[in-house]
């Protein structure tokens, strides 16, 4: 931990003496994206920068290209990115001074412009003991101290990325958590199967719980990411407690939960697609007007229905829209792609009996040349031509018995 925060403290040096005080700010659109988003768009506004702030899905390199193309400016992902520093070095060709804050398996950036504050690279686990809210917290107090007070944000972004044990946060995310007590902002509860976070801080009249907070900020971010939904989600964040924000909320979830019910009454009649060690289903754009993070939300919720094999792997296919907020269209014919596991496999995977997401799906996508950045070991997202998720599967197969 203390590489970390000294990694930040030099990364925040950087950015001080950085001549342009202006900065774009590229976050993920789940609740521990959007709490990101809202934490470095706090800390910079107080350090005295202009702030464009963006919300991606994925990190799509036809955007990124777009991205880095400019000169002499401060450029900062979070929640993602911290696997492809490399691709982000080579294509920024030192233009720009480019921090990524993230906490998802990484690879260390060549180019001393590109600072890839990545914690696995420090021996903090994403999966378990940090969020990426945690770590741009570490990071905005390394800009300035007083910025602890954005602890709560760090806090809801944690309980909502949905890691910790038995029902607990751990390491810096229980630390952050514990901060935001400390300032009255929070409350925890000890609960049977573990414990709750009462947030204090976003309607004071109101206290609500930081599980309901983040899944209210996962719904705007993720069924409405094509209709602003993500910039809704952050300035709810910023702003405070917004009626019309949470009753927007509201109506996406309803719309999801159809969505999602009309998909399971598919599934029910004509099944899953299956192979020796993975299951999957390609619902096109079923899902559509919903963002595609909606497809690993799926198969979140469909892991203990009875017509889910508990001992395969899960896998799921979305069309990708032609086009992303802020940055127009985009090259169509892509699909996202999201793999959850089951909880028996879940289990096998915390147990070292068998691999984990992350270590055969990104490496099969990119294979077939594909894109992946953001995975967890329970927990992965890839992009790939629409139209070969057979080879996919043949390639995930093939890797696997490699492993086993």
């Amino acid at each position: 931990m203390m590489r970390f925060e000294a990694a930040a403290k030099e990364a925040a040096e950087r950015i001080r003496k950085w001549p342009q005080r202006d900065v774009r700010i590229f976050h993920h659109n789940d609740s521990d994206g959007l709490t990101c988003g809202a934490i470095l768009s706090r800390a910079f506004e107080r350090a005295g920068f202009a702030v464009a702030r963006y919300s991606l899905e994925k990190t799509y390199p036809a955007i990124l290209k777009r991205i880095l193309s400019t000169t002499g400016r401060l450029i900062v992902f979070a929640d993602f990115a911290g696997r492809i520093a490399p691709l982000i070095s080579e294509l920024n060709a030192r233009r720009n001074l480019v921090v990524i804050v993230d906490h998802h398996p990484a690879a260390p950036s060549p180019d001393n412009r590109v600072i890839n504050l990545d914690t696995e690279l420090y021996g903090i686990k994403g999966d378990r003991d940090i969020s990426a809210s945690t770590a741009c917290f570490i990071f905005a107090k390394a800009l300035d101290p007083s910025n602890t007070d954005l602890a709560w944000l760090a806090l809801v972004g944690a309980v909502g990325d949905g890691f910790g044990i038995g029902g607990r946060l751990t390491g810096p995310n229980q630390r952050v958590a514990e901060e935001a007590r400390d300032q009255g902002m929070a409350t925890p509860r000890i609960l049977n199967d573990g414990e709750e976070w009462i947030i204090n801080r976003i309607a004071p009249q109101s206290p609500i719980s930081a599980k309901k907070l983040a899944a209210i900020l996962d719904t705007l971010g993720g069924a409405g990411y094509y209709s602003d939904g993500a910039e809704t989600a952050v300035r709810l964040l910023l702003d405070g407690w917004s009626e019309s924000a949470v009753n927007r909320a509201q109506a996406l979830d309803a719309l999801k939960k159809q969505i999602f019910s009309d998909e399971i009454q598919r599934i029910e009649t004509s099944g899953m697609n299956r192979s020796s060690r993975i299951q999957w289903v390609n619902v096109g754009n079923r899902f559509s007007p919903m963002g595609v993070k909606m497809i690993g939300l799926f198969c979140q919720q469909i892991r203990t229905l009875p017509f889910t094999d508990p001992d395969r792997y899960i896998l799921g296919v979305m069309d990708l829209p032609a086009g992303v907020p802020g940055f127009g269209s985009m090259d169509g014919g892509l699909s996202k792609l999201s793999m959850r596991l089951p909880p028996a496999l879940e289990t096998a995977v915390k147990q070292g009996e068998i691999p984990g997401a992350d270590t055969f799906f990104p490496e099969a996508t990119t294979a077939l040349g594909g894109f992946s950045d953001a995975c967890h070991s329970l927990a992965a997202a890839t992009v790939l031509n629409t139209g070969m998720v057979g080879k996919l599967v043949e390639e995930m197969e093939r890797r696997l018995r490699d492993f086993l």
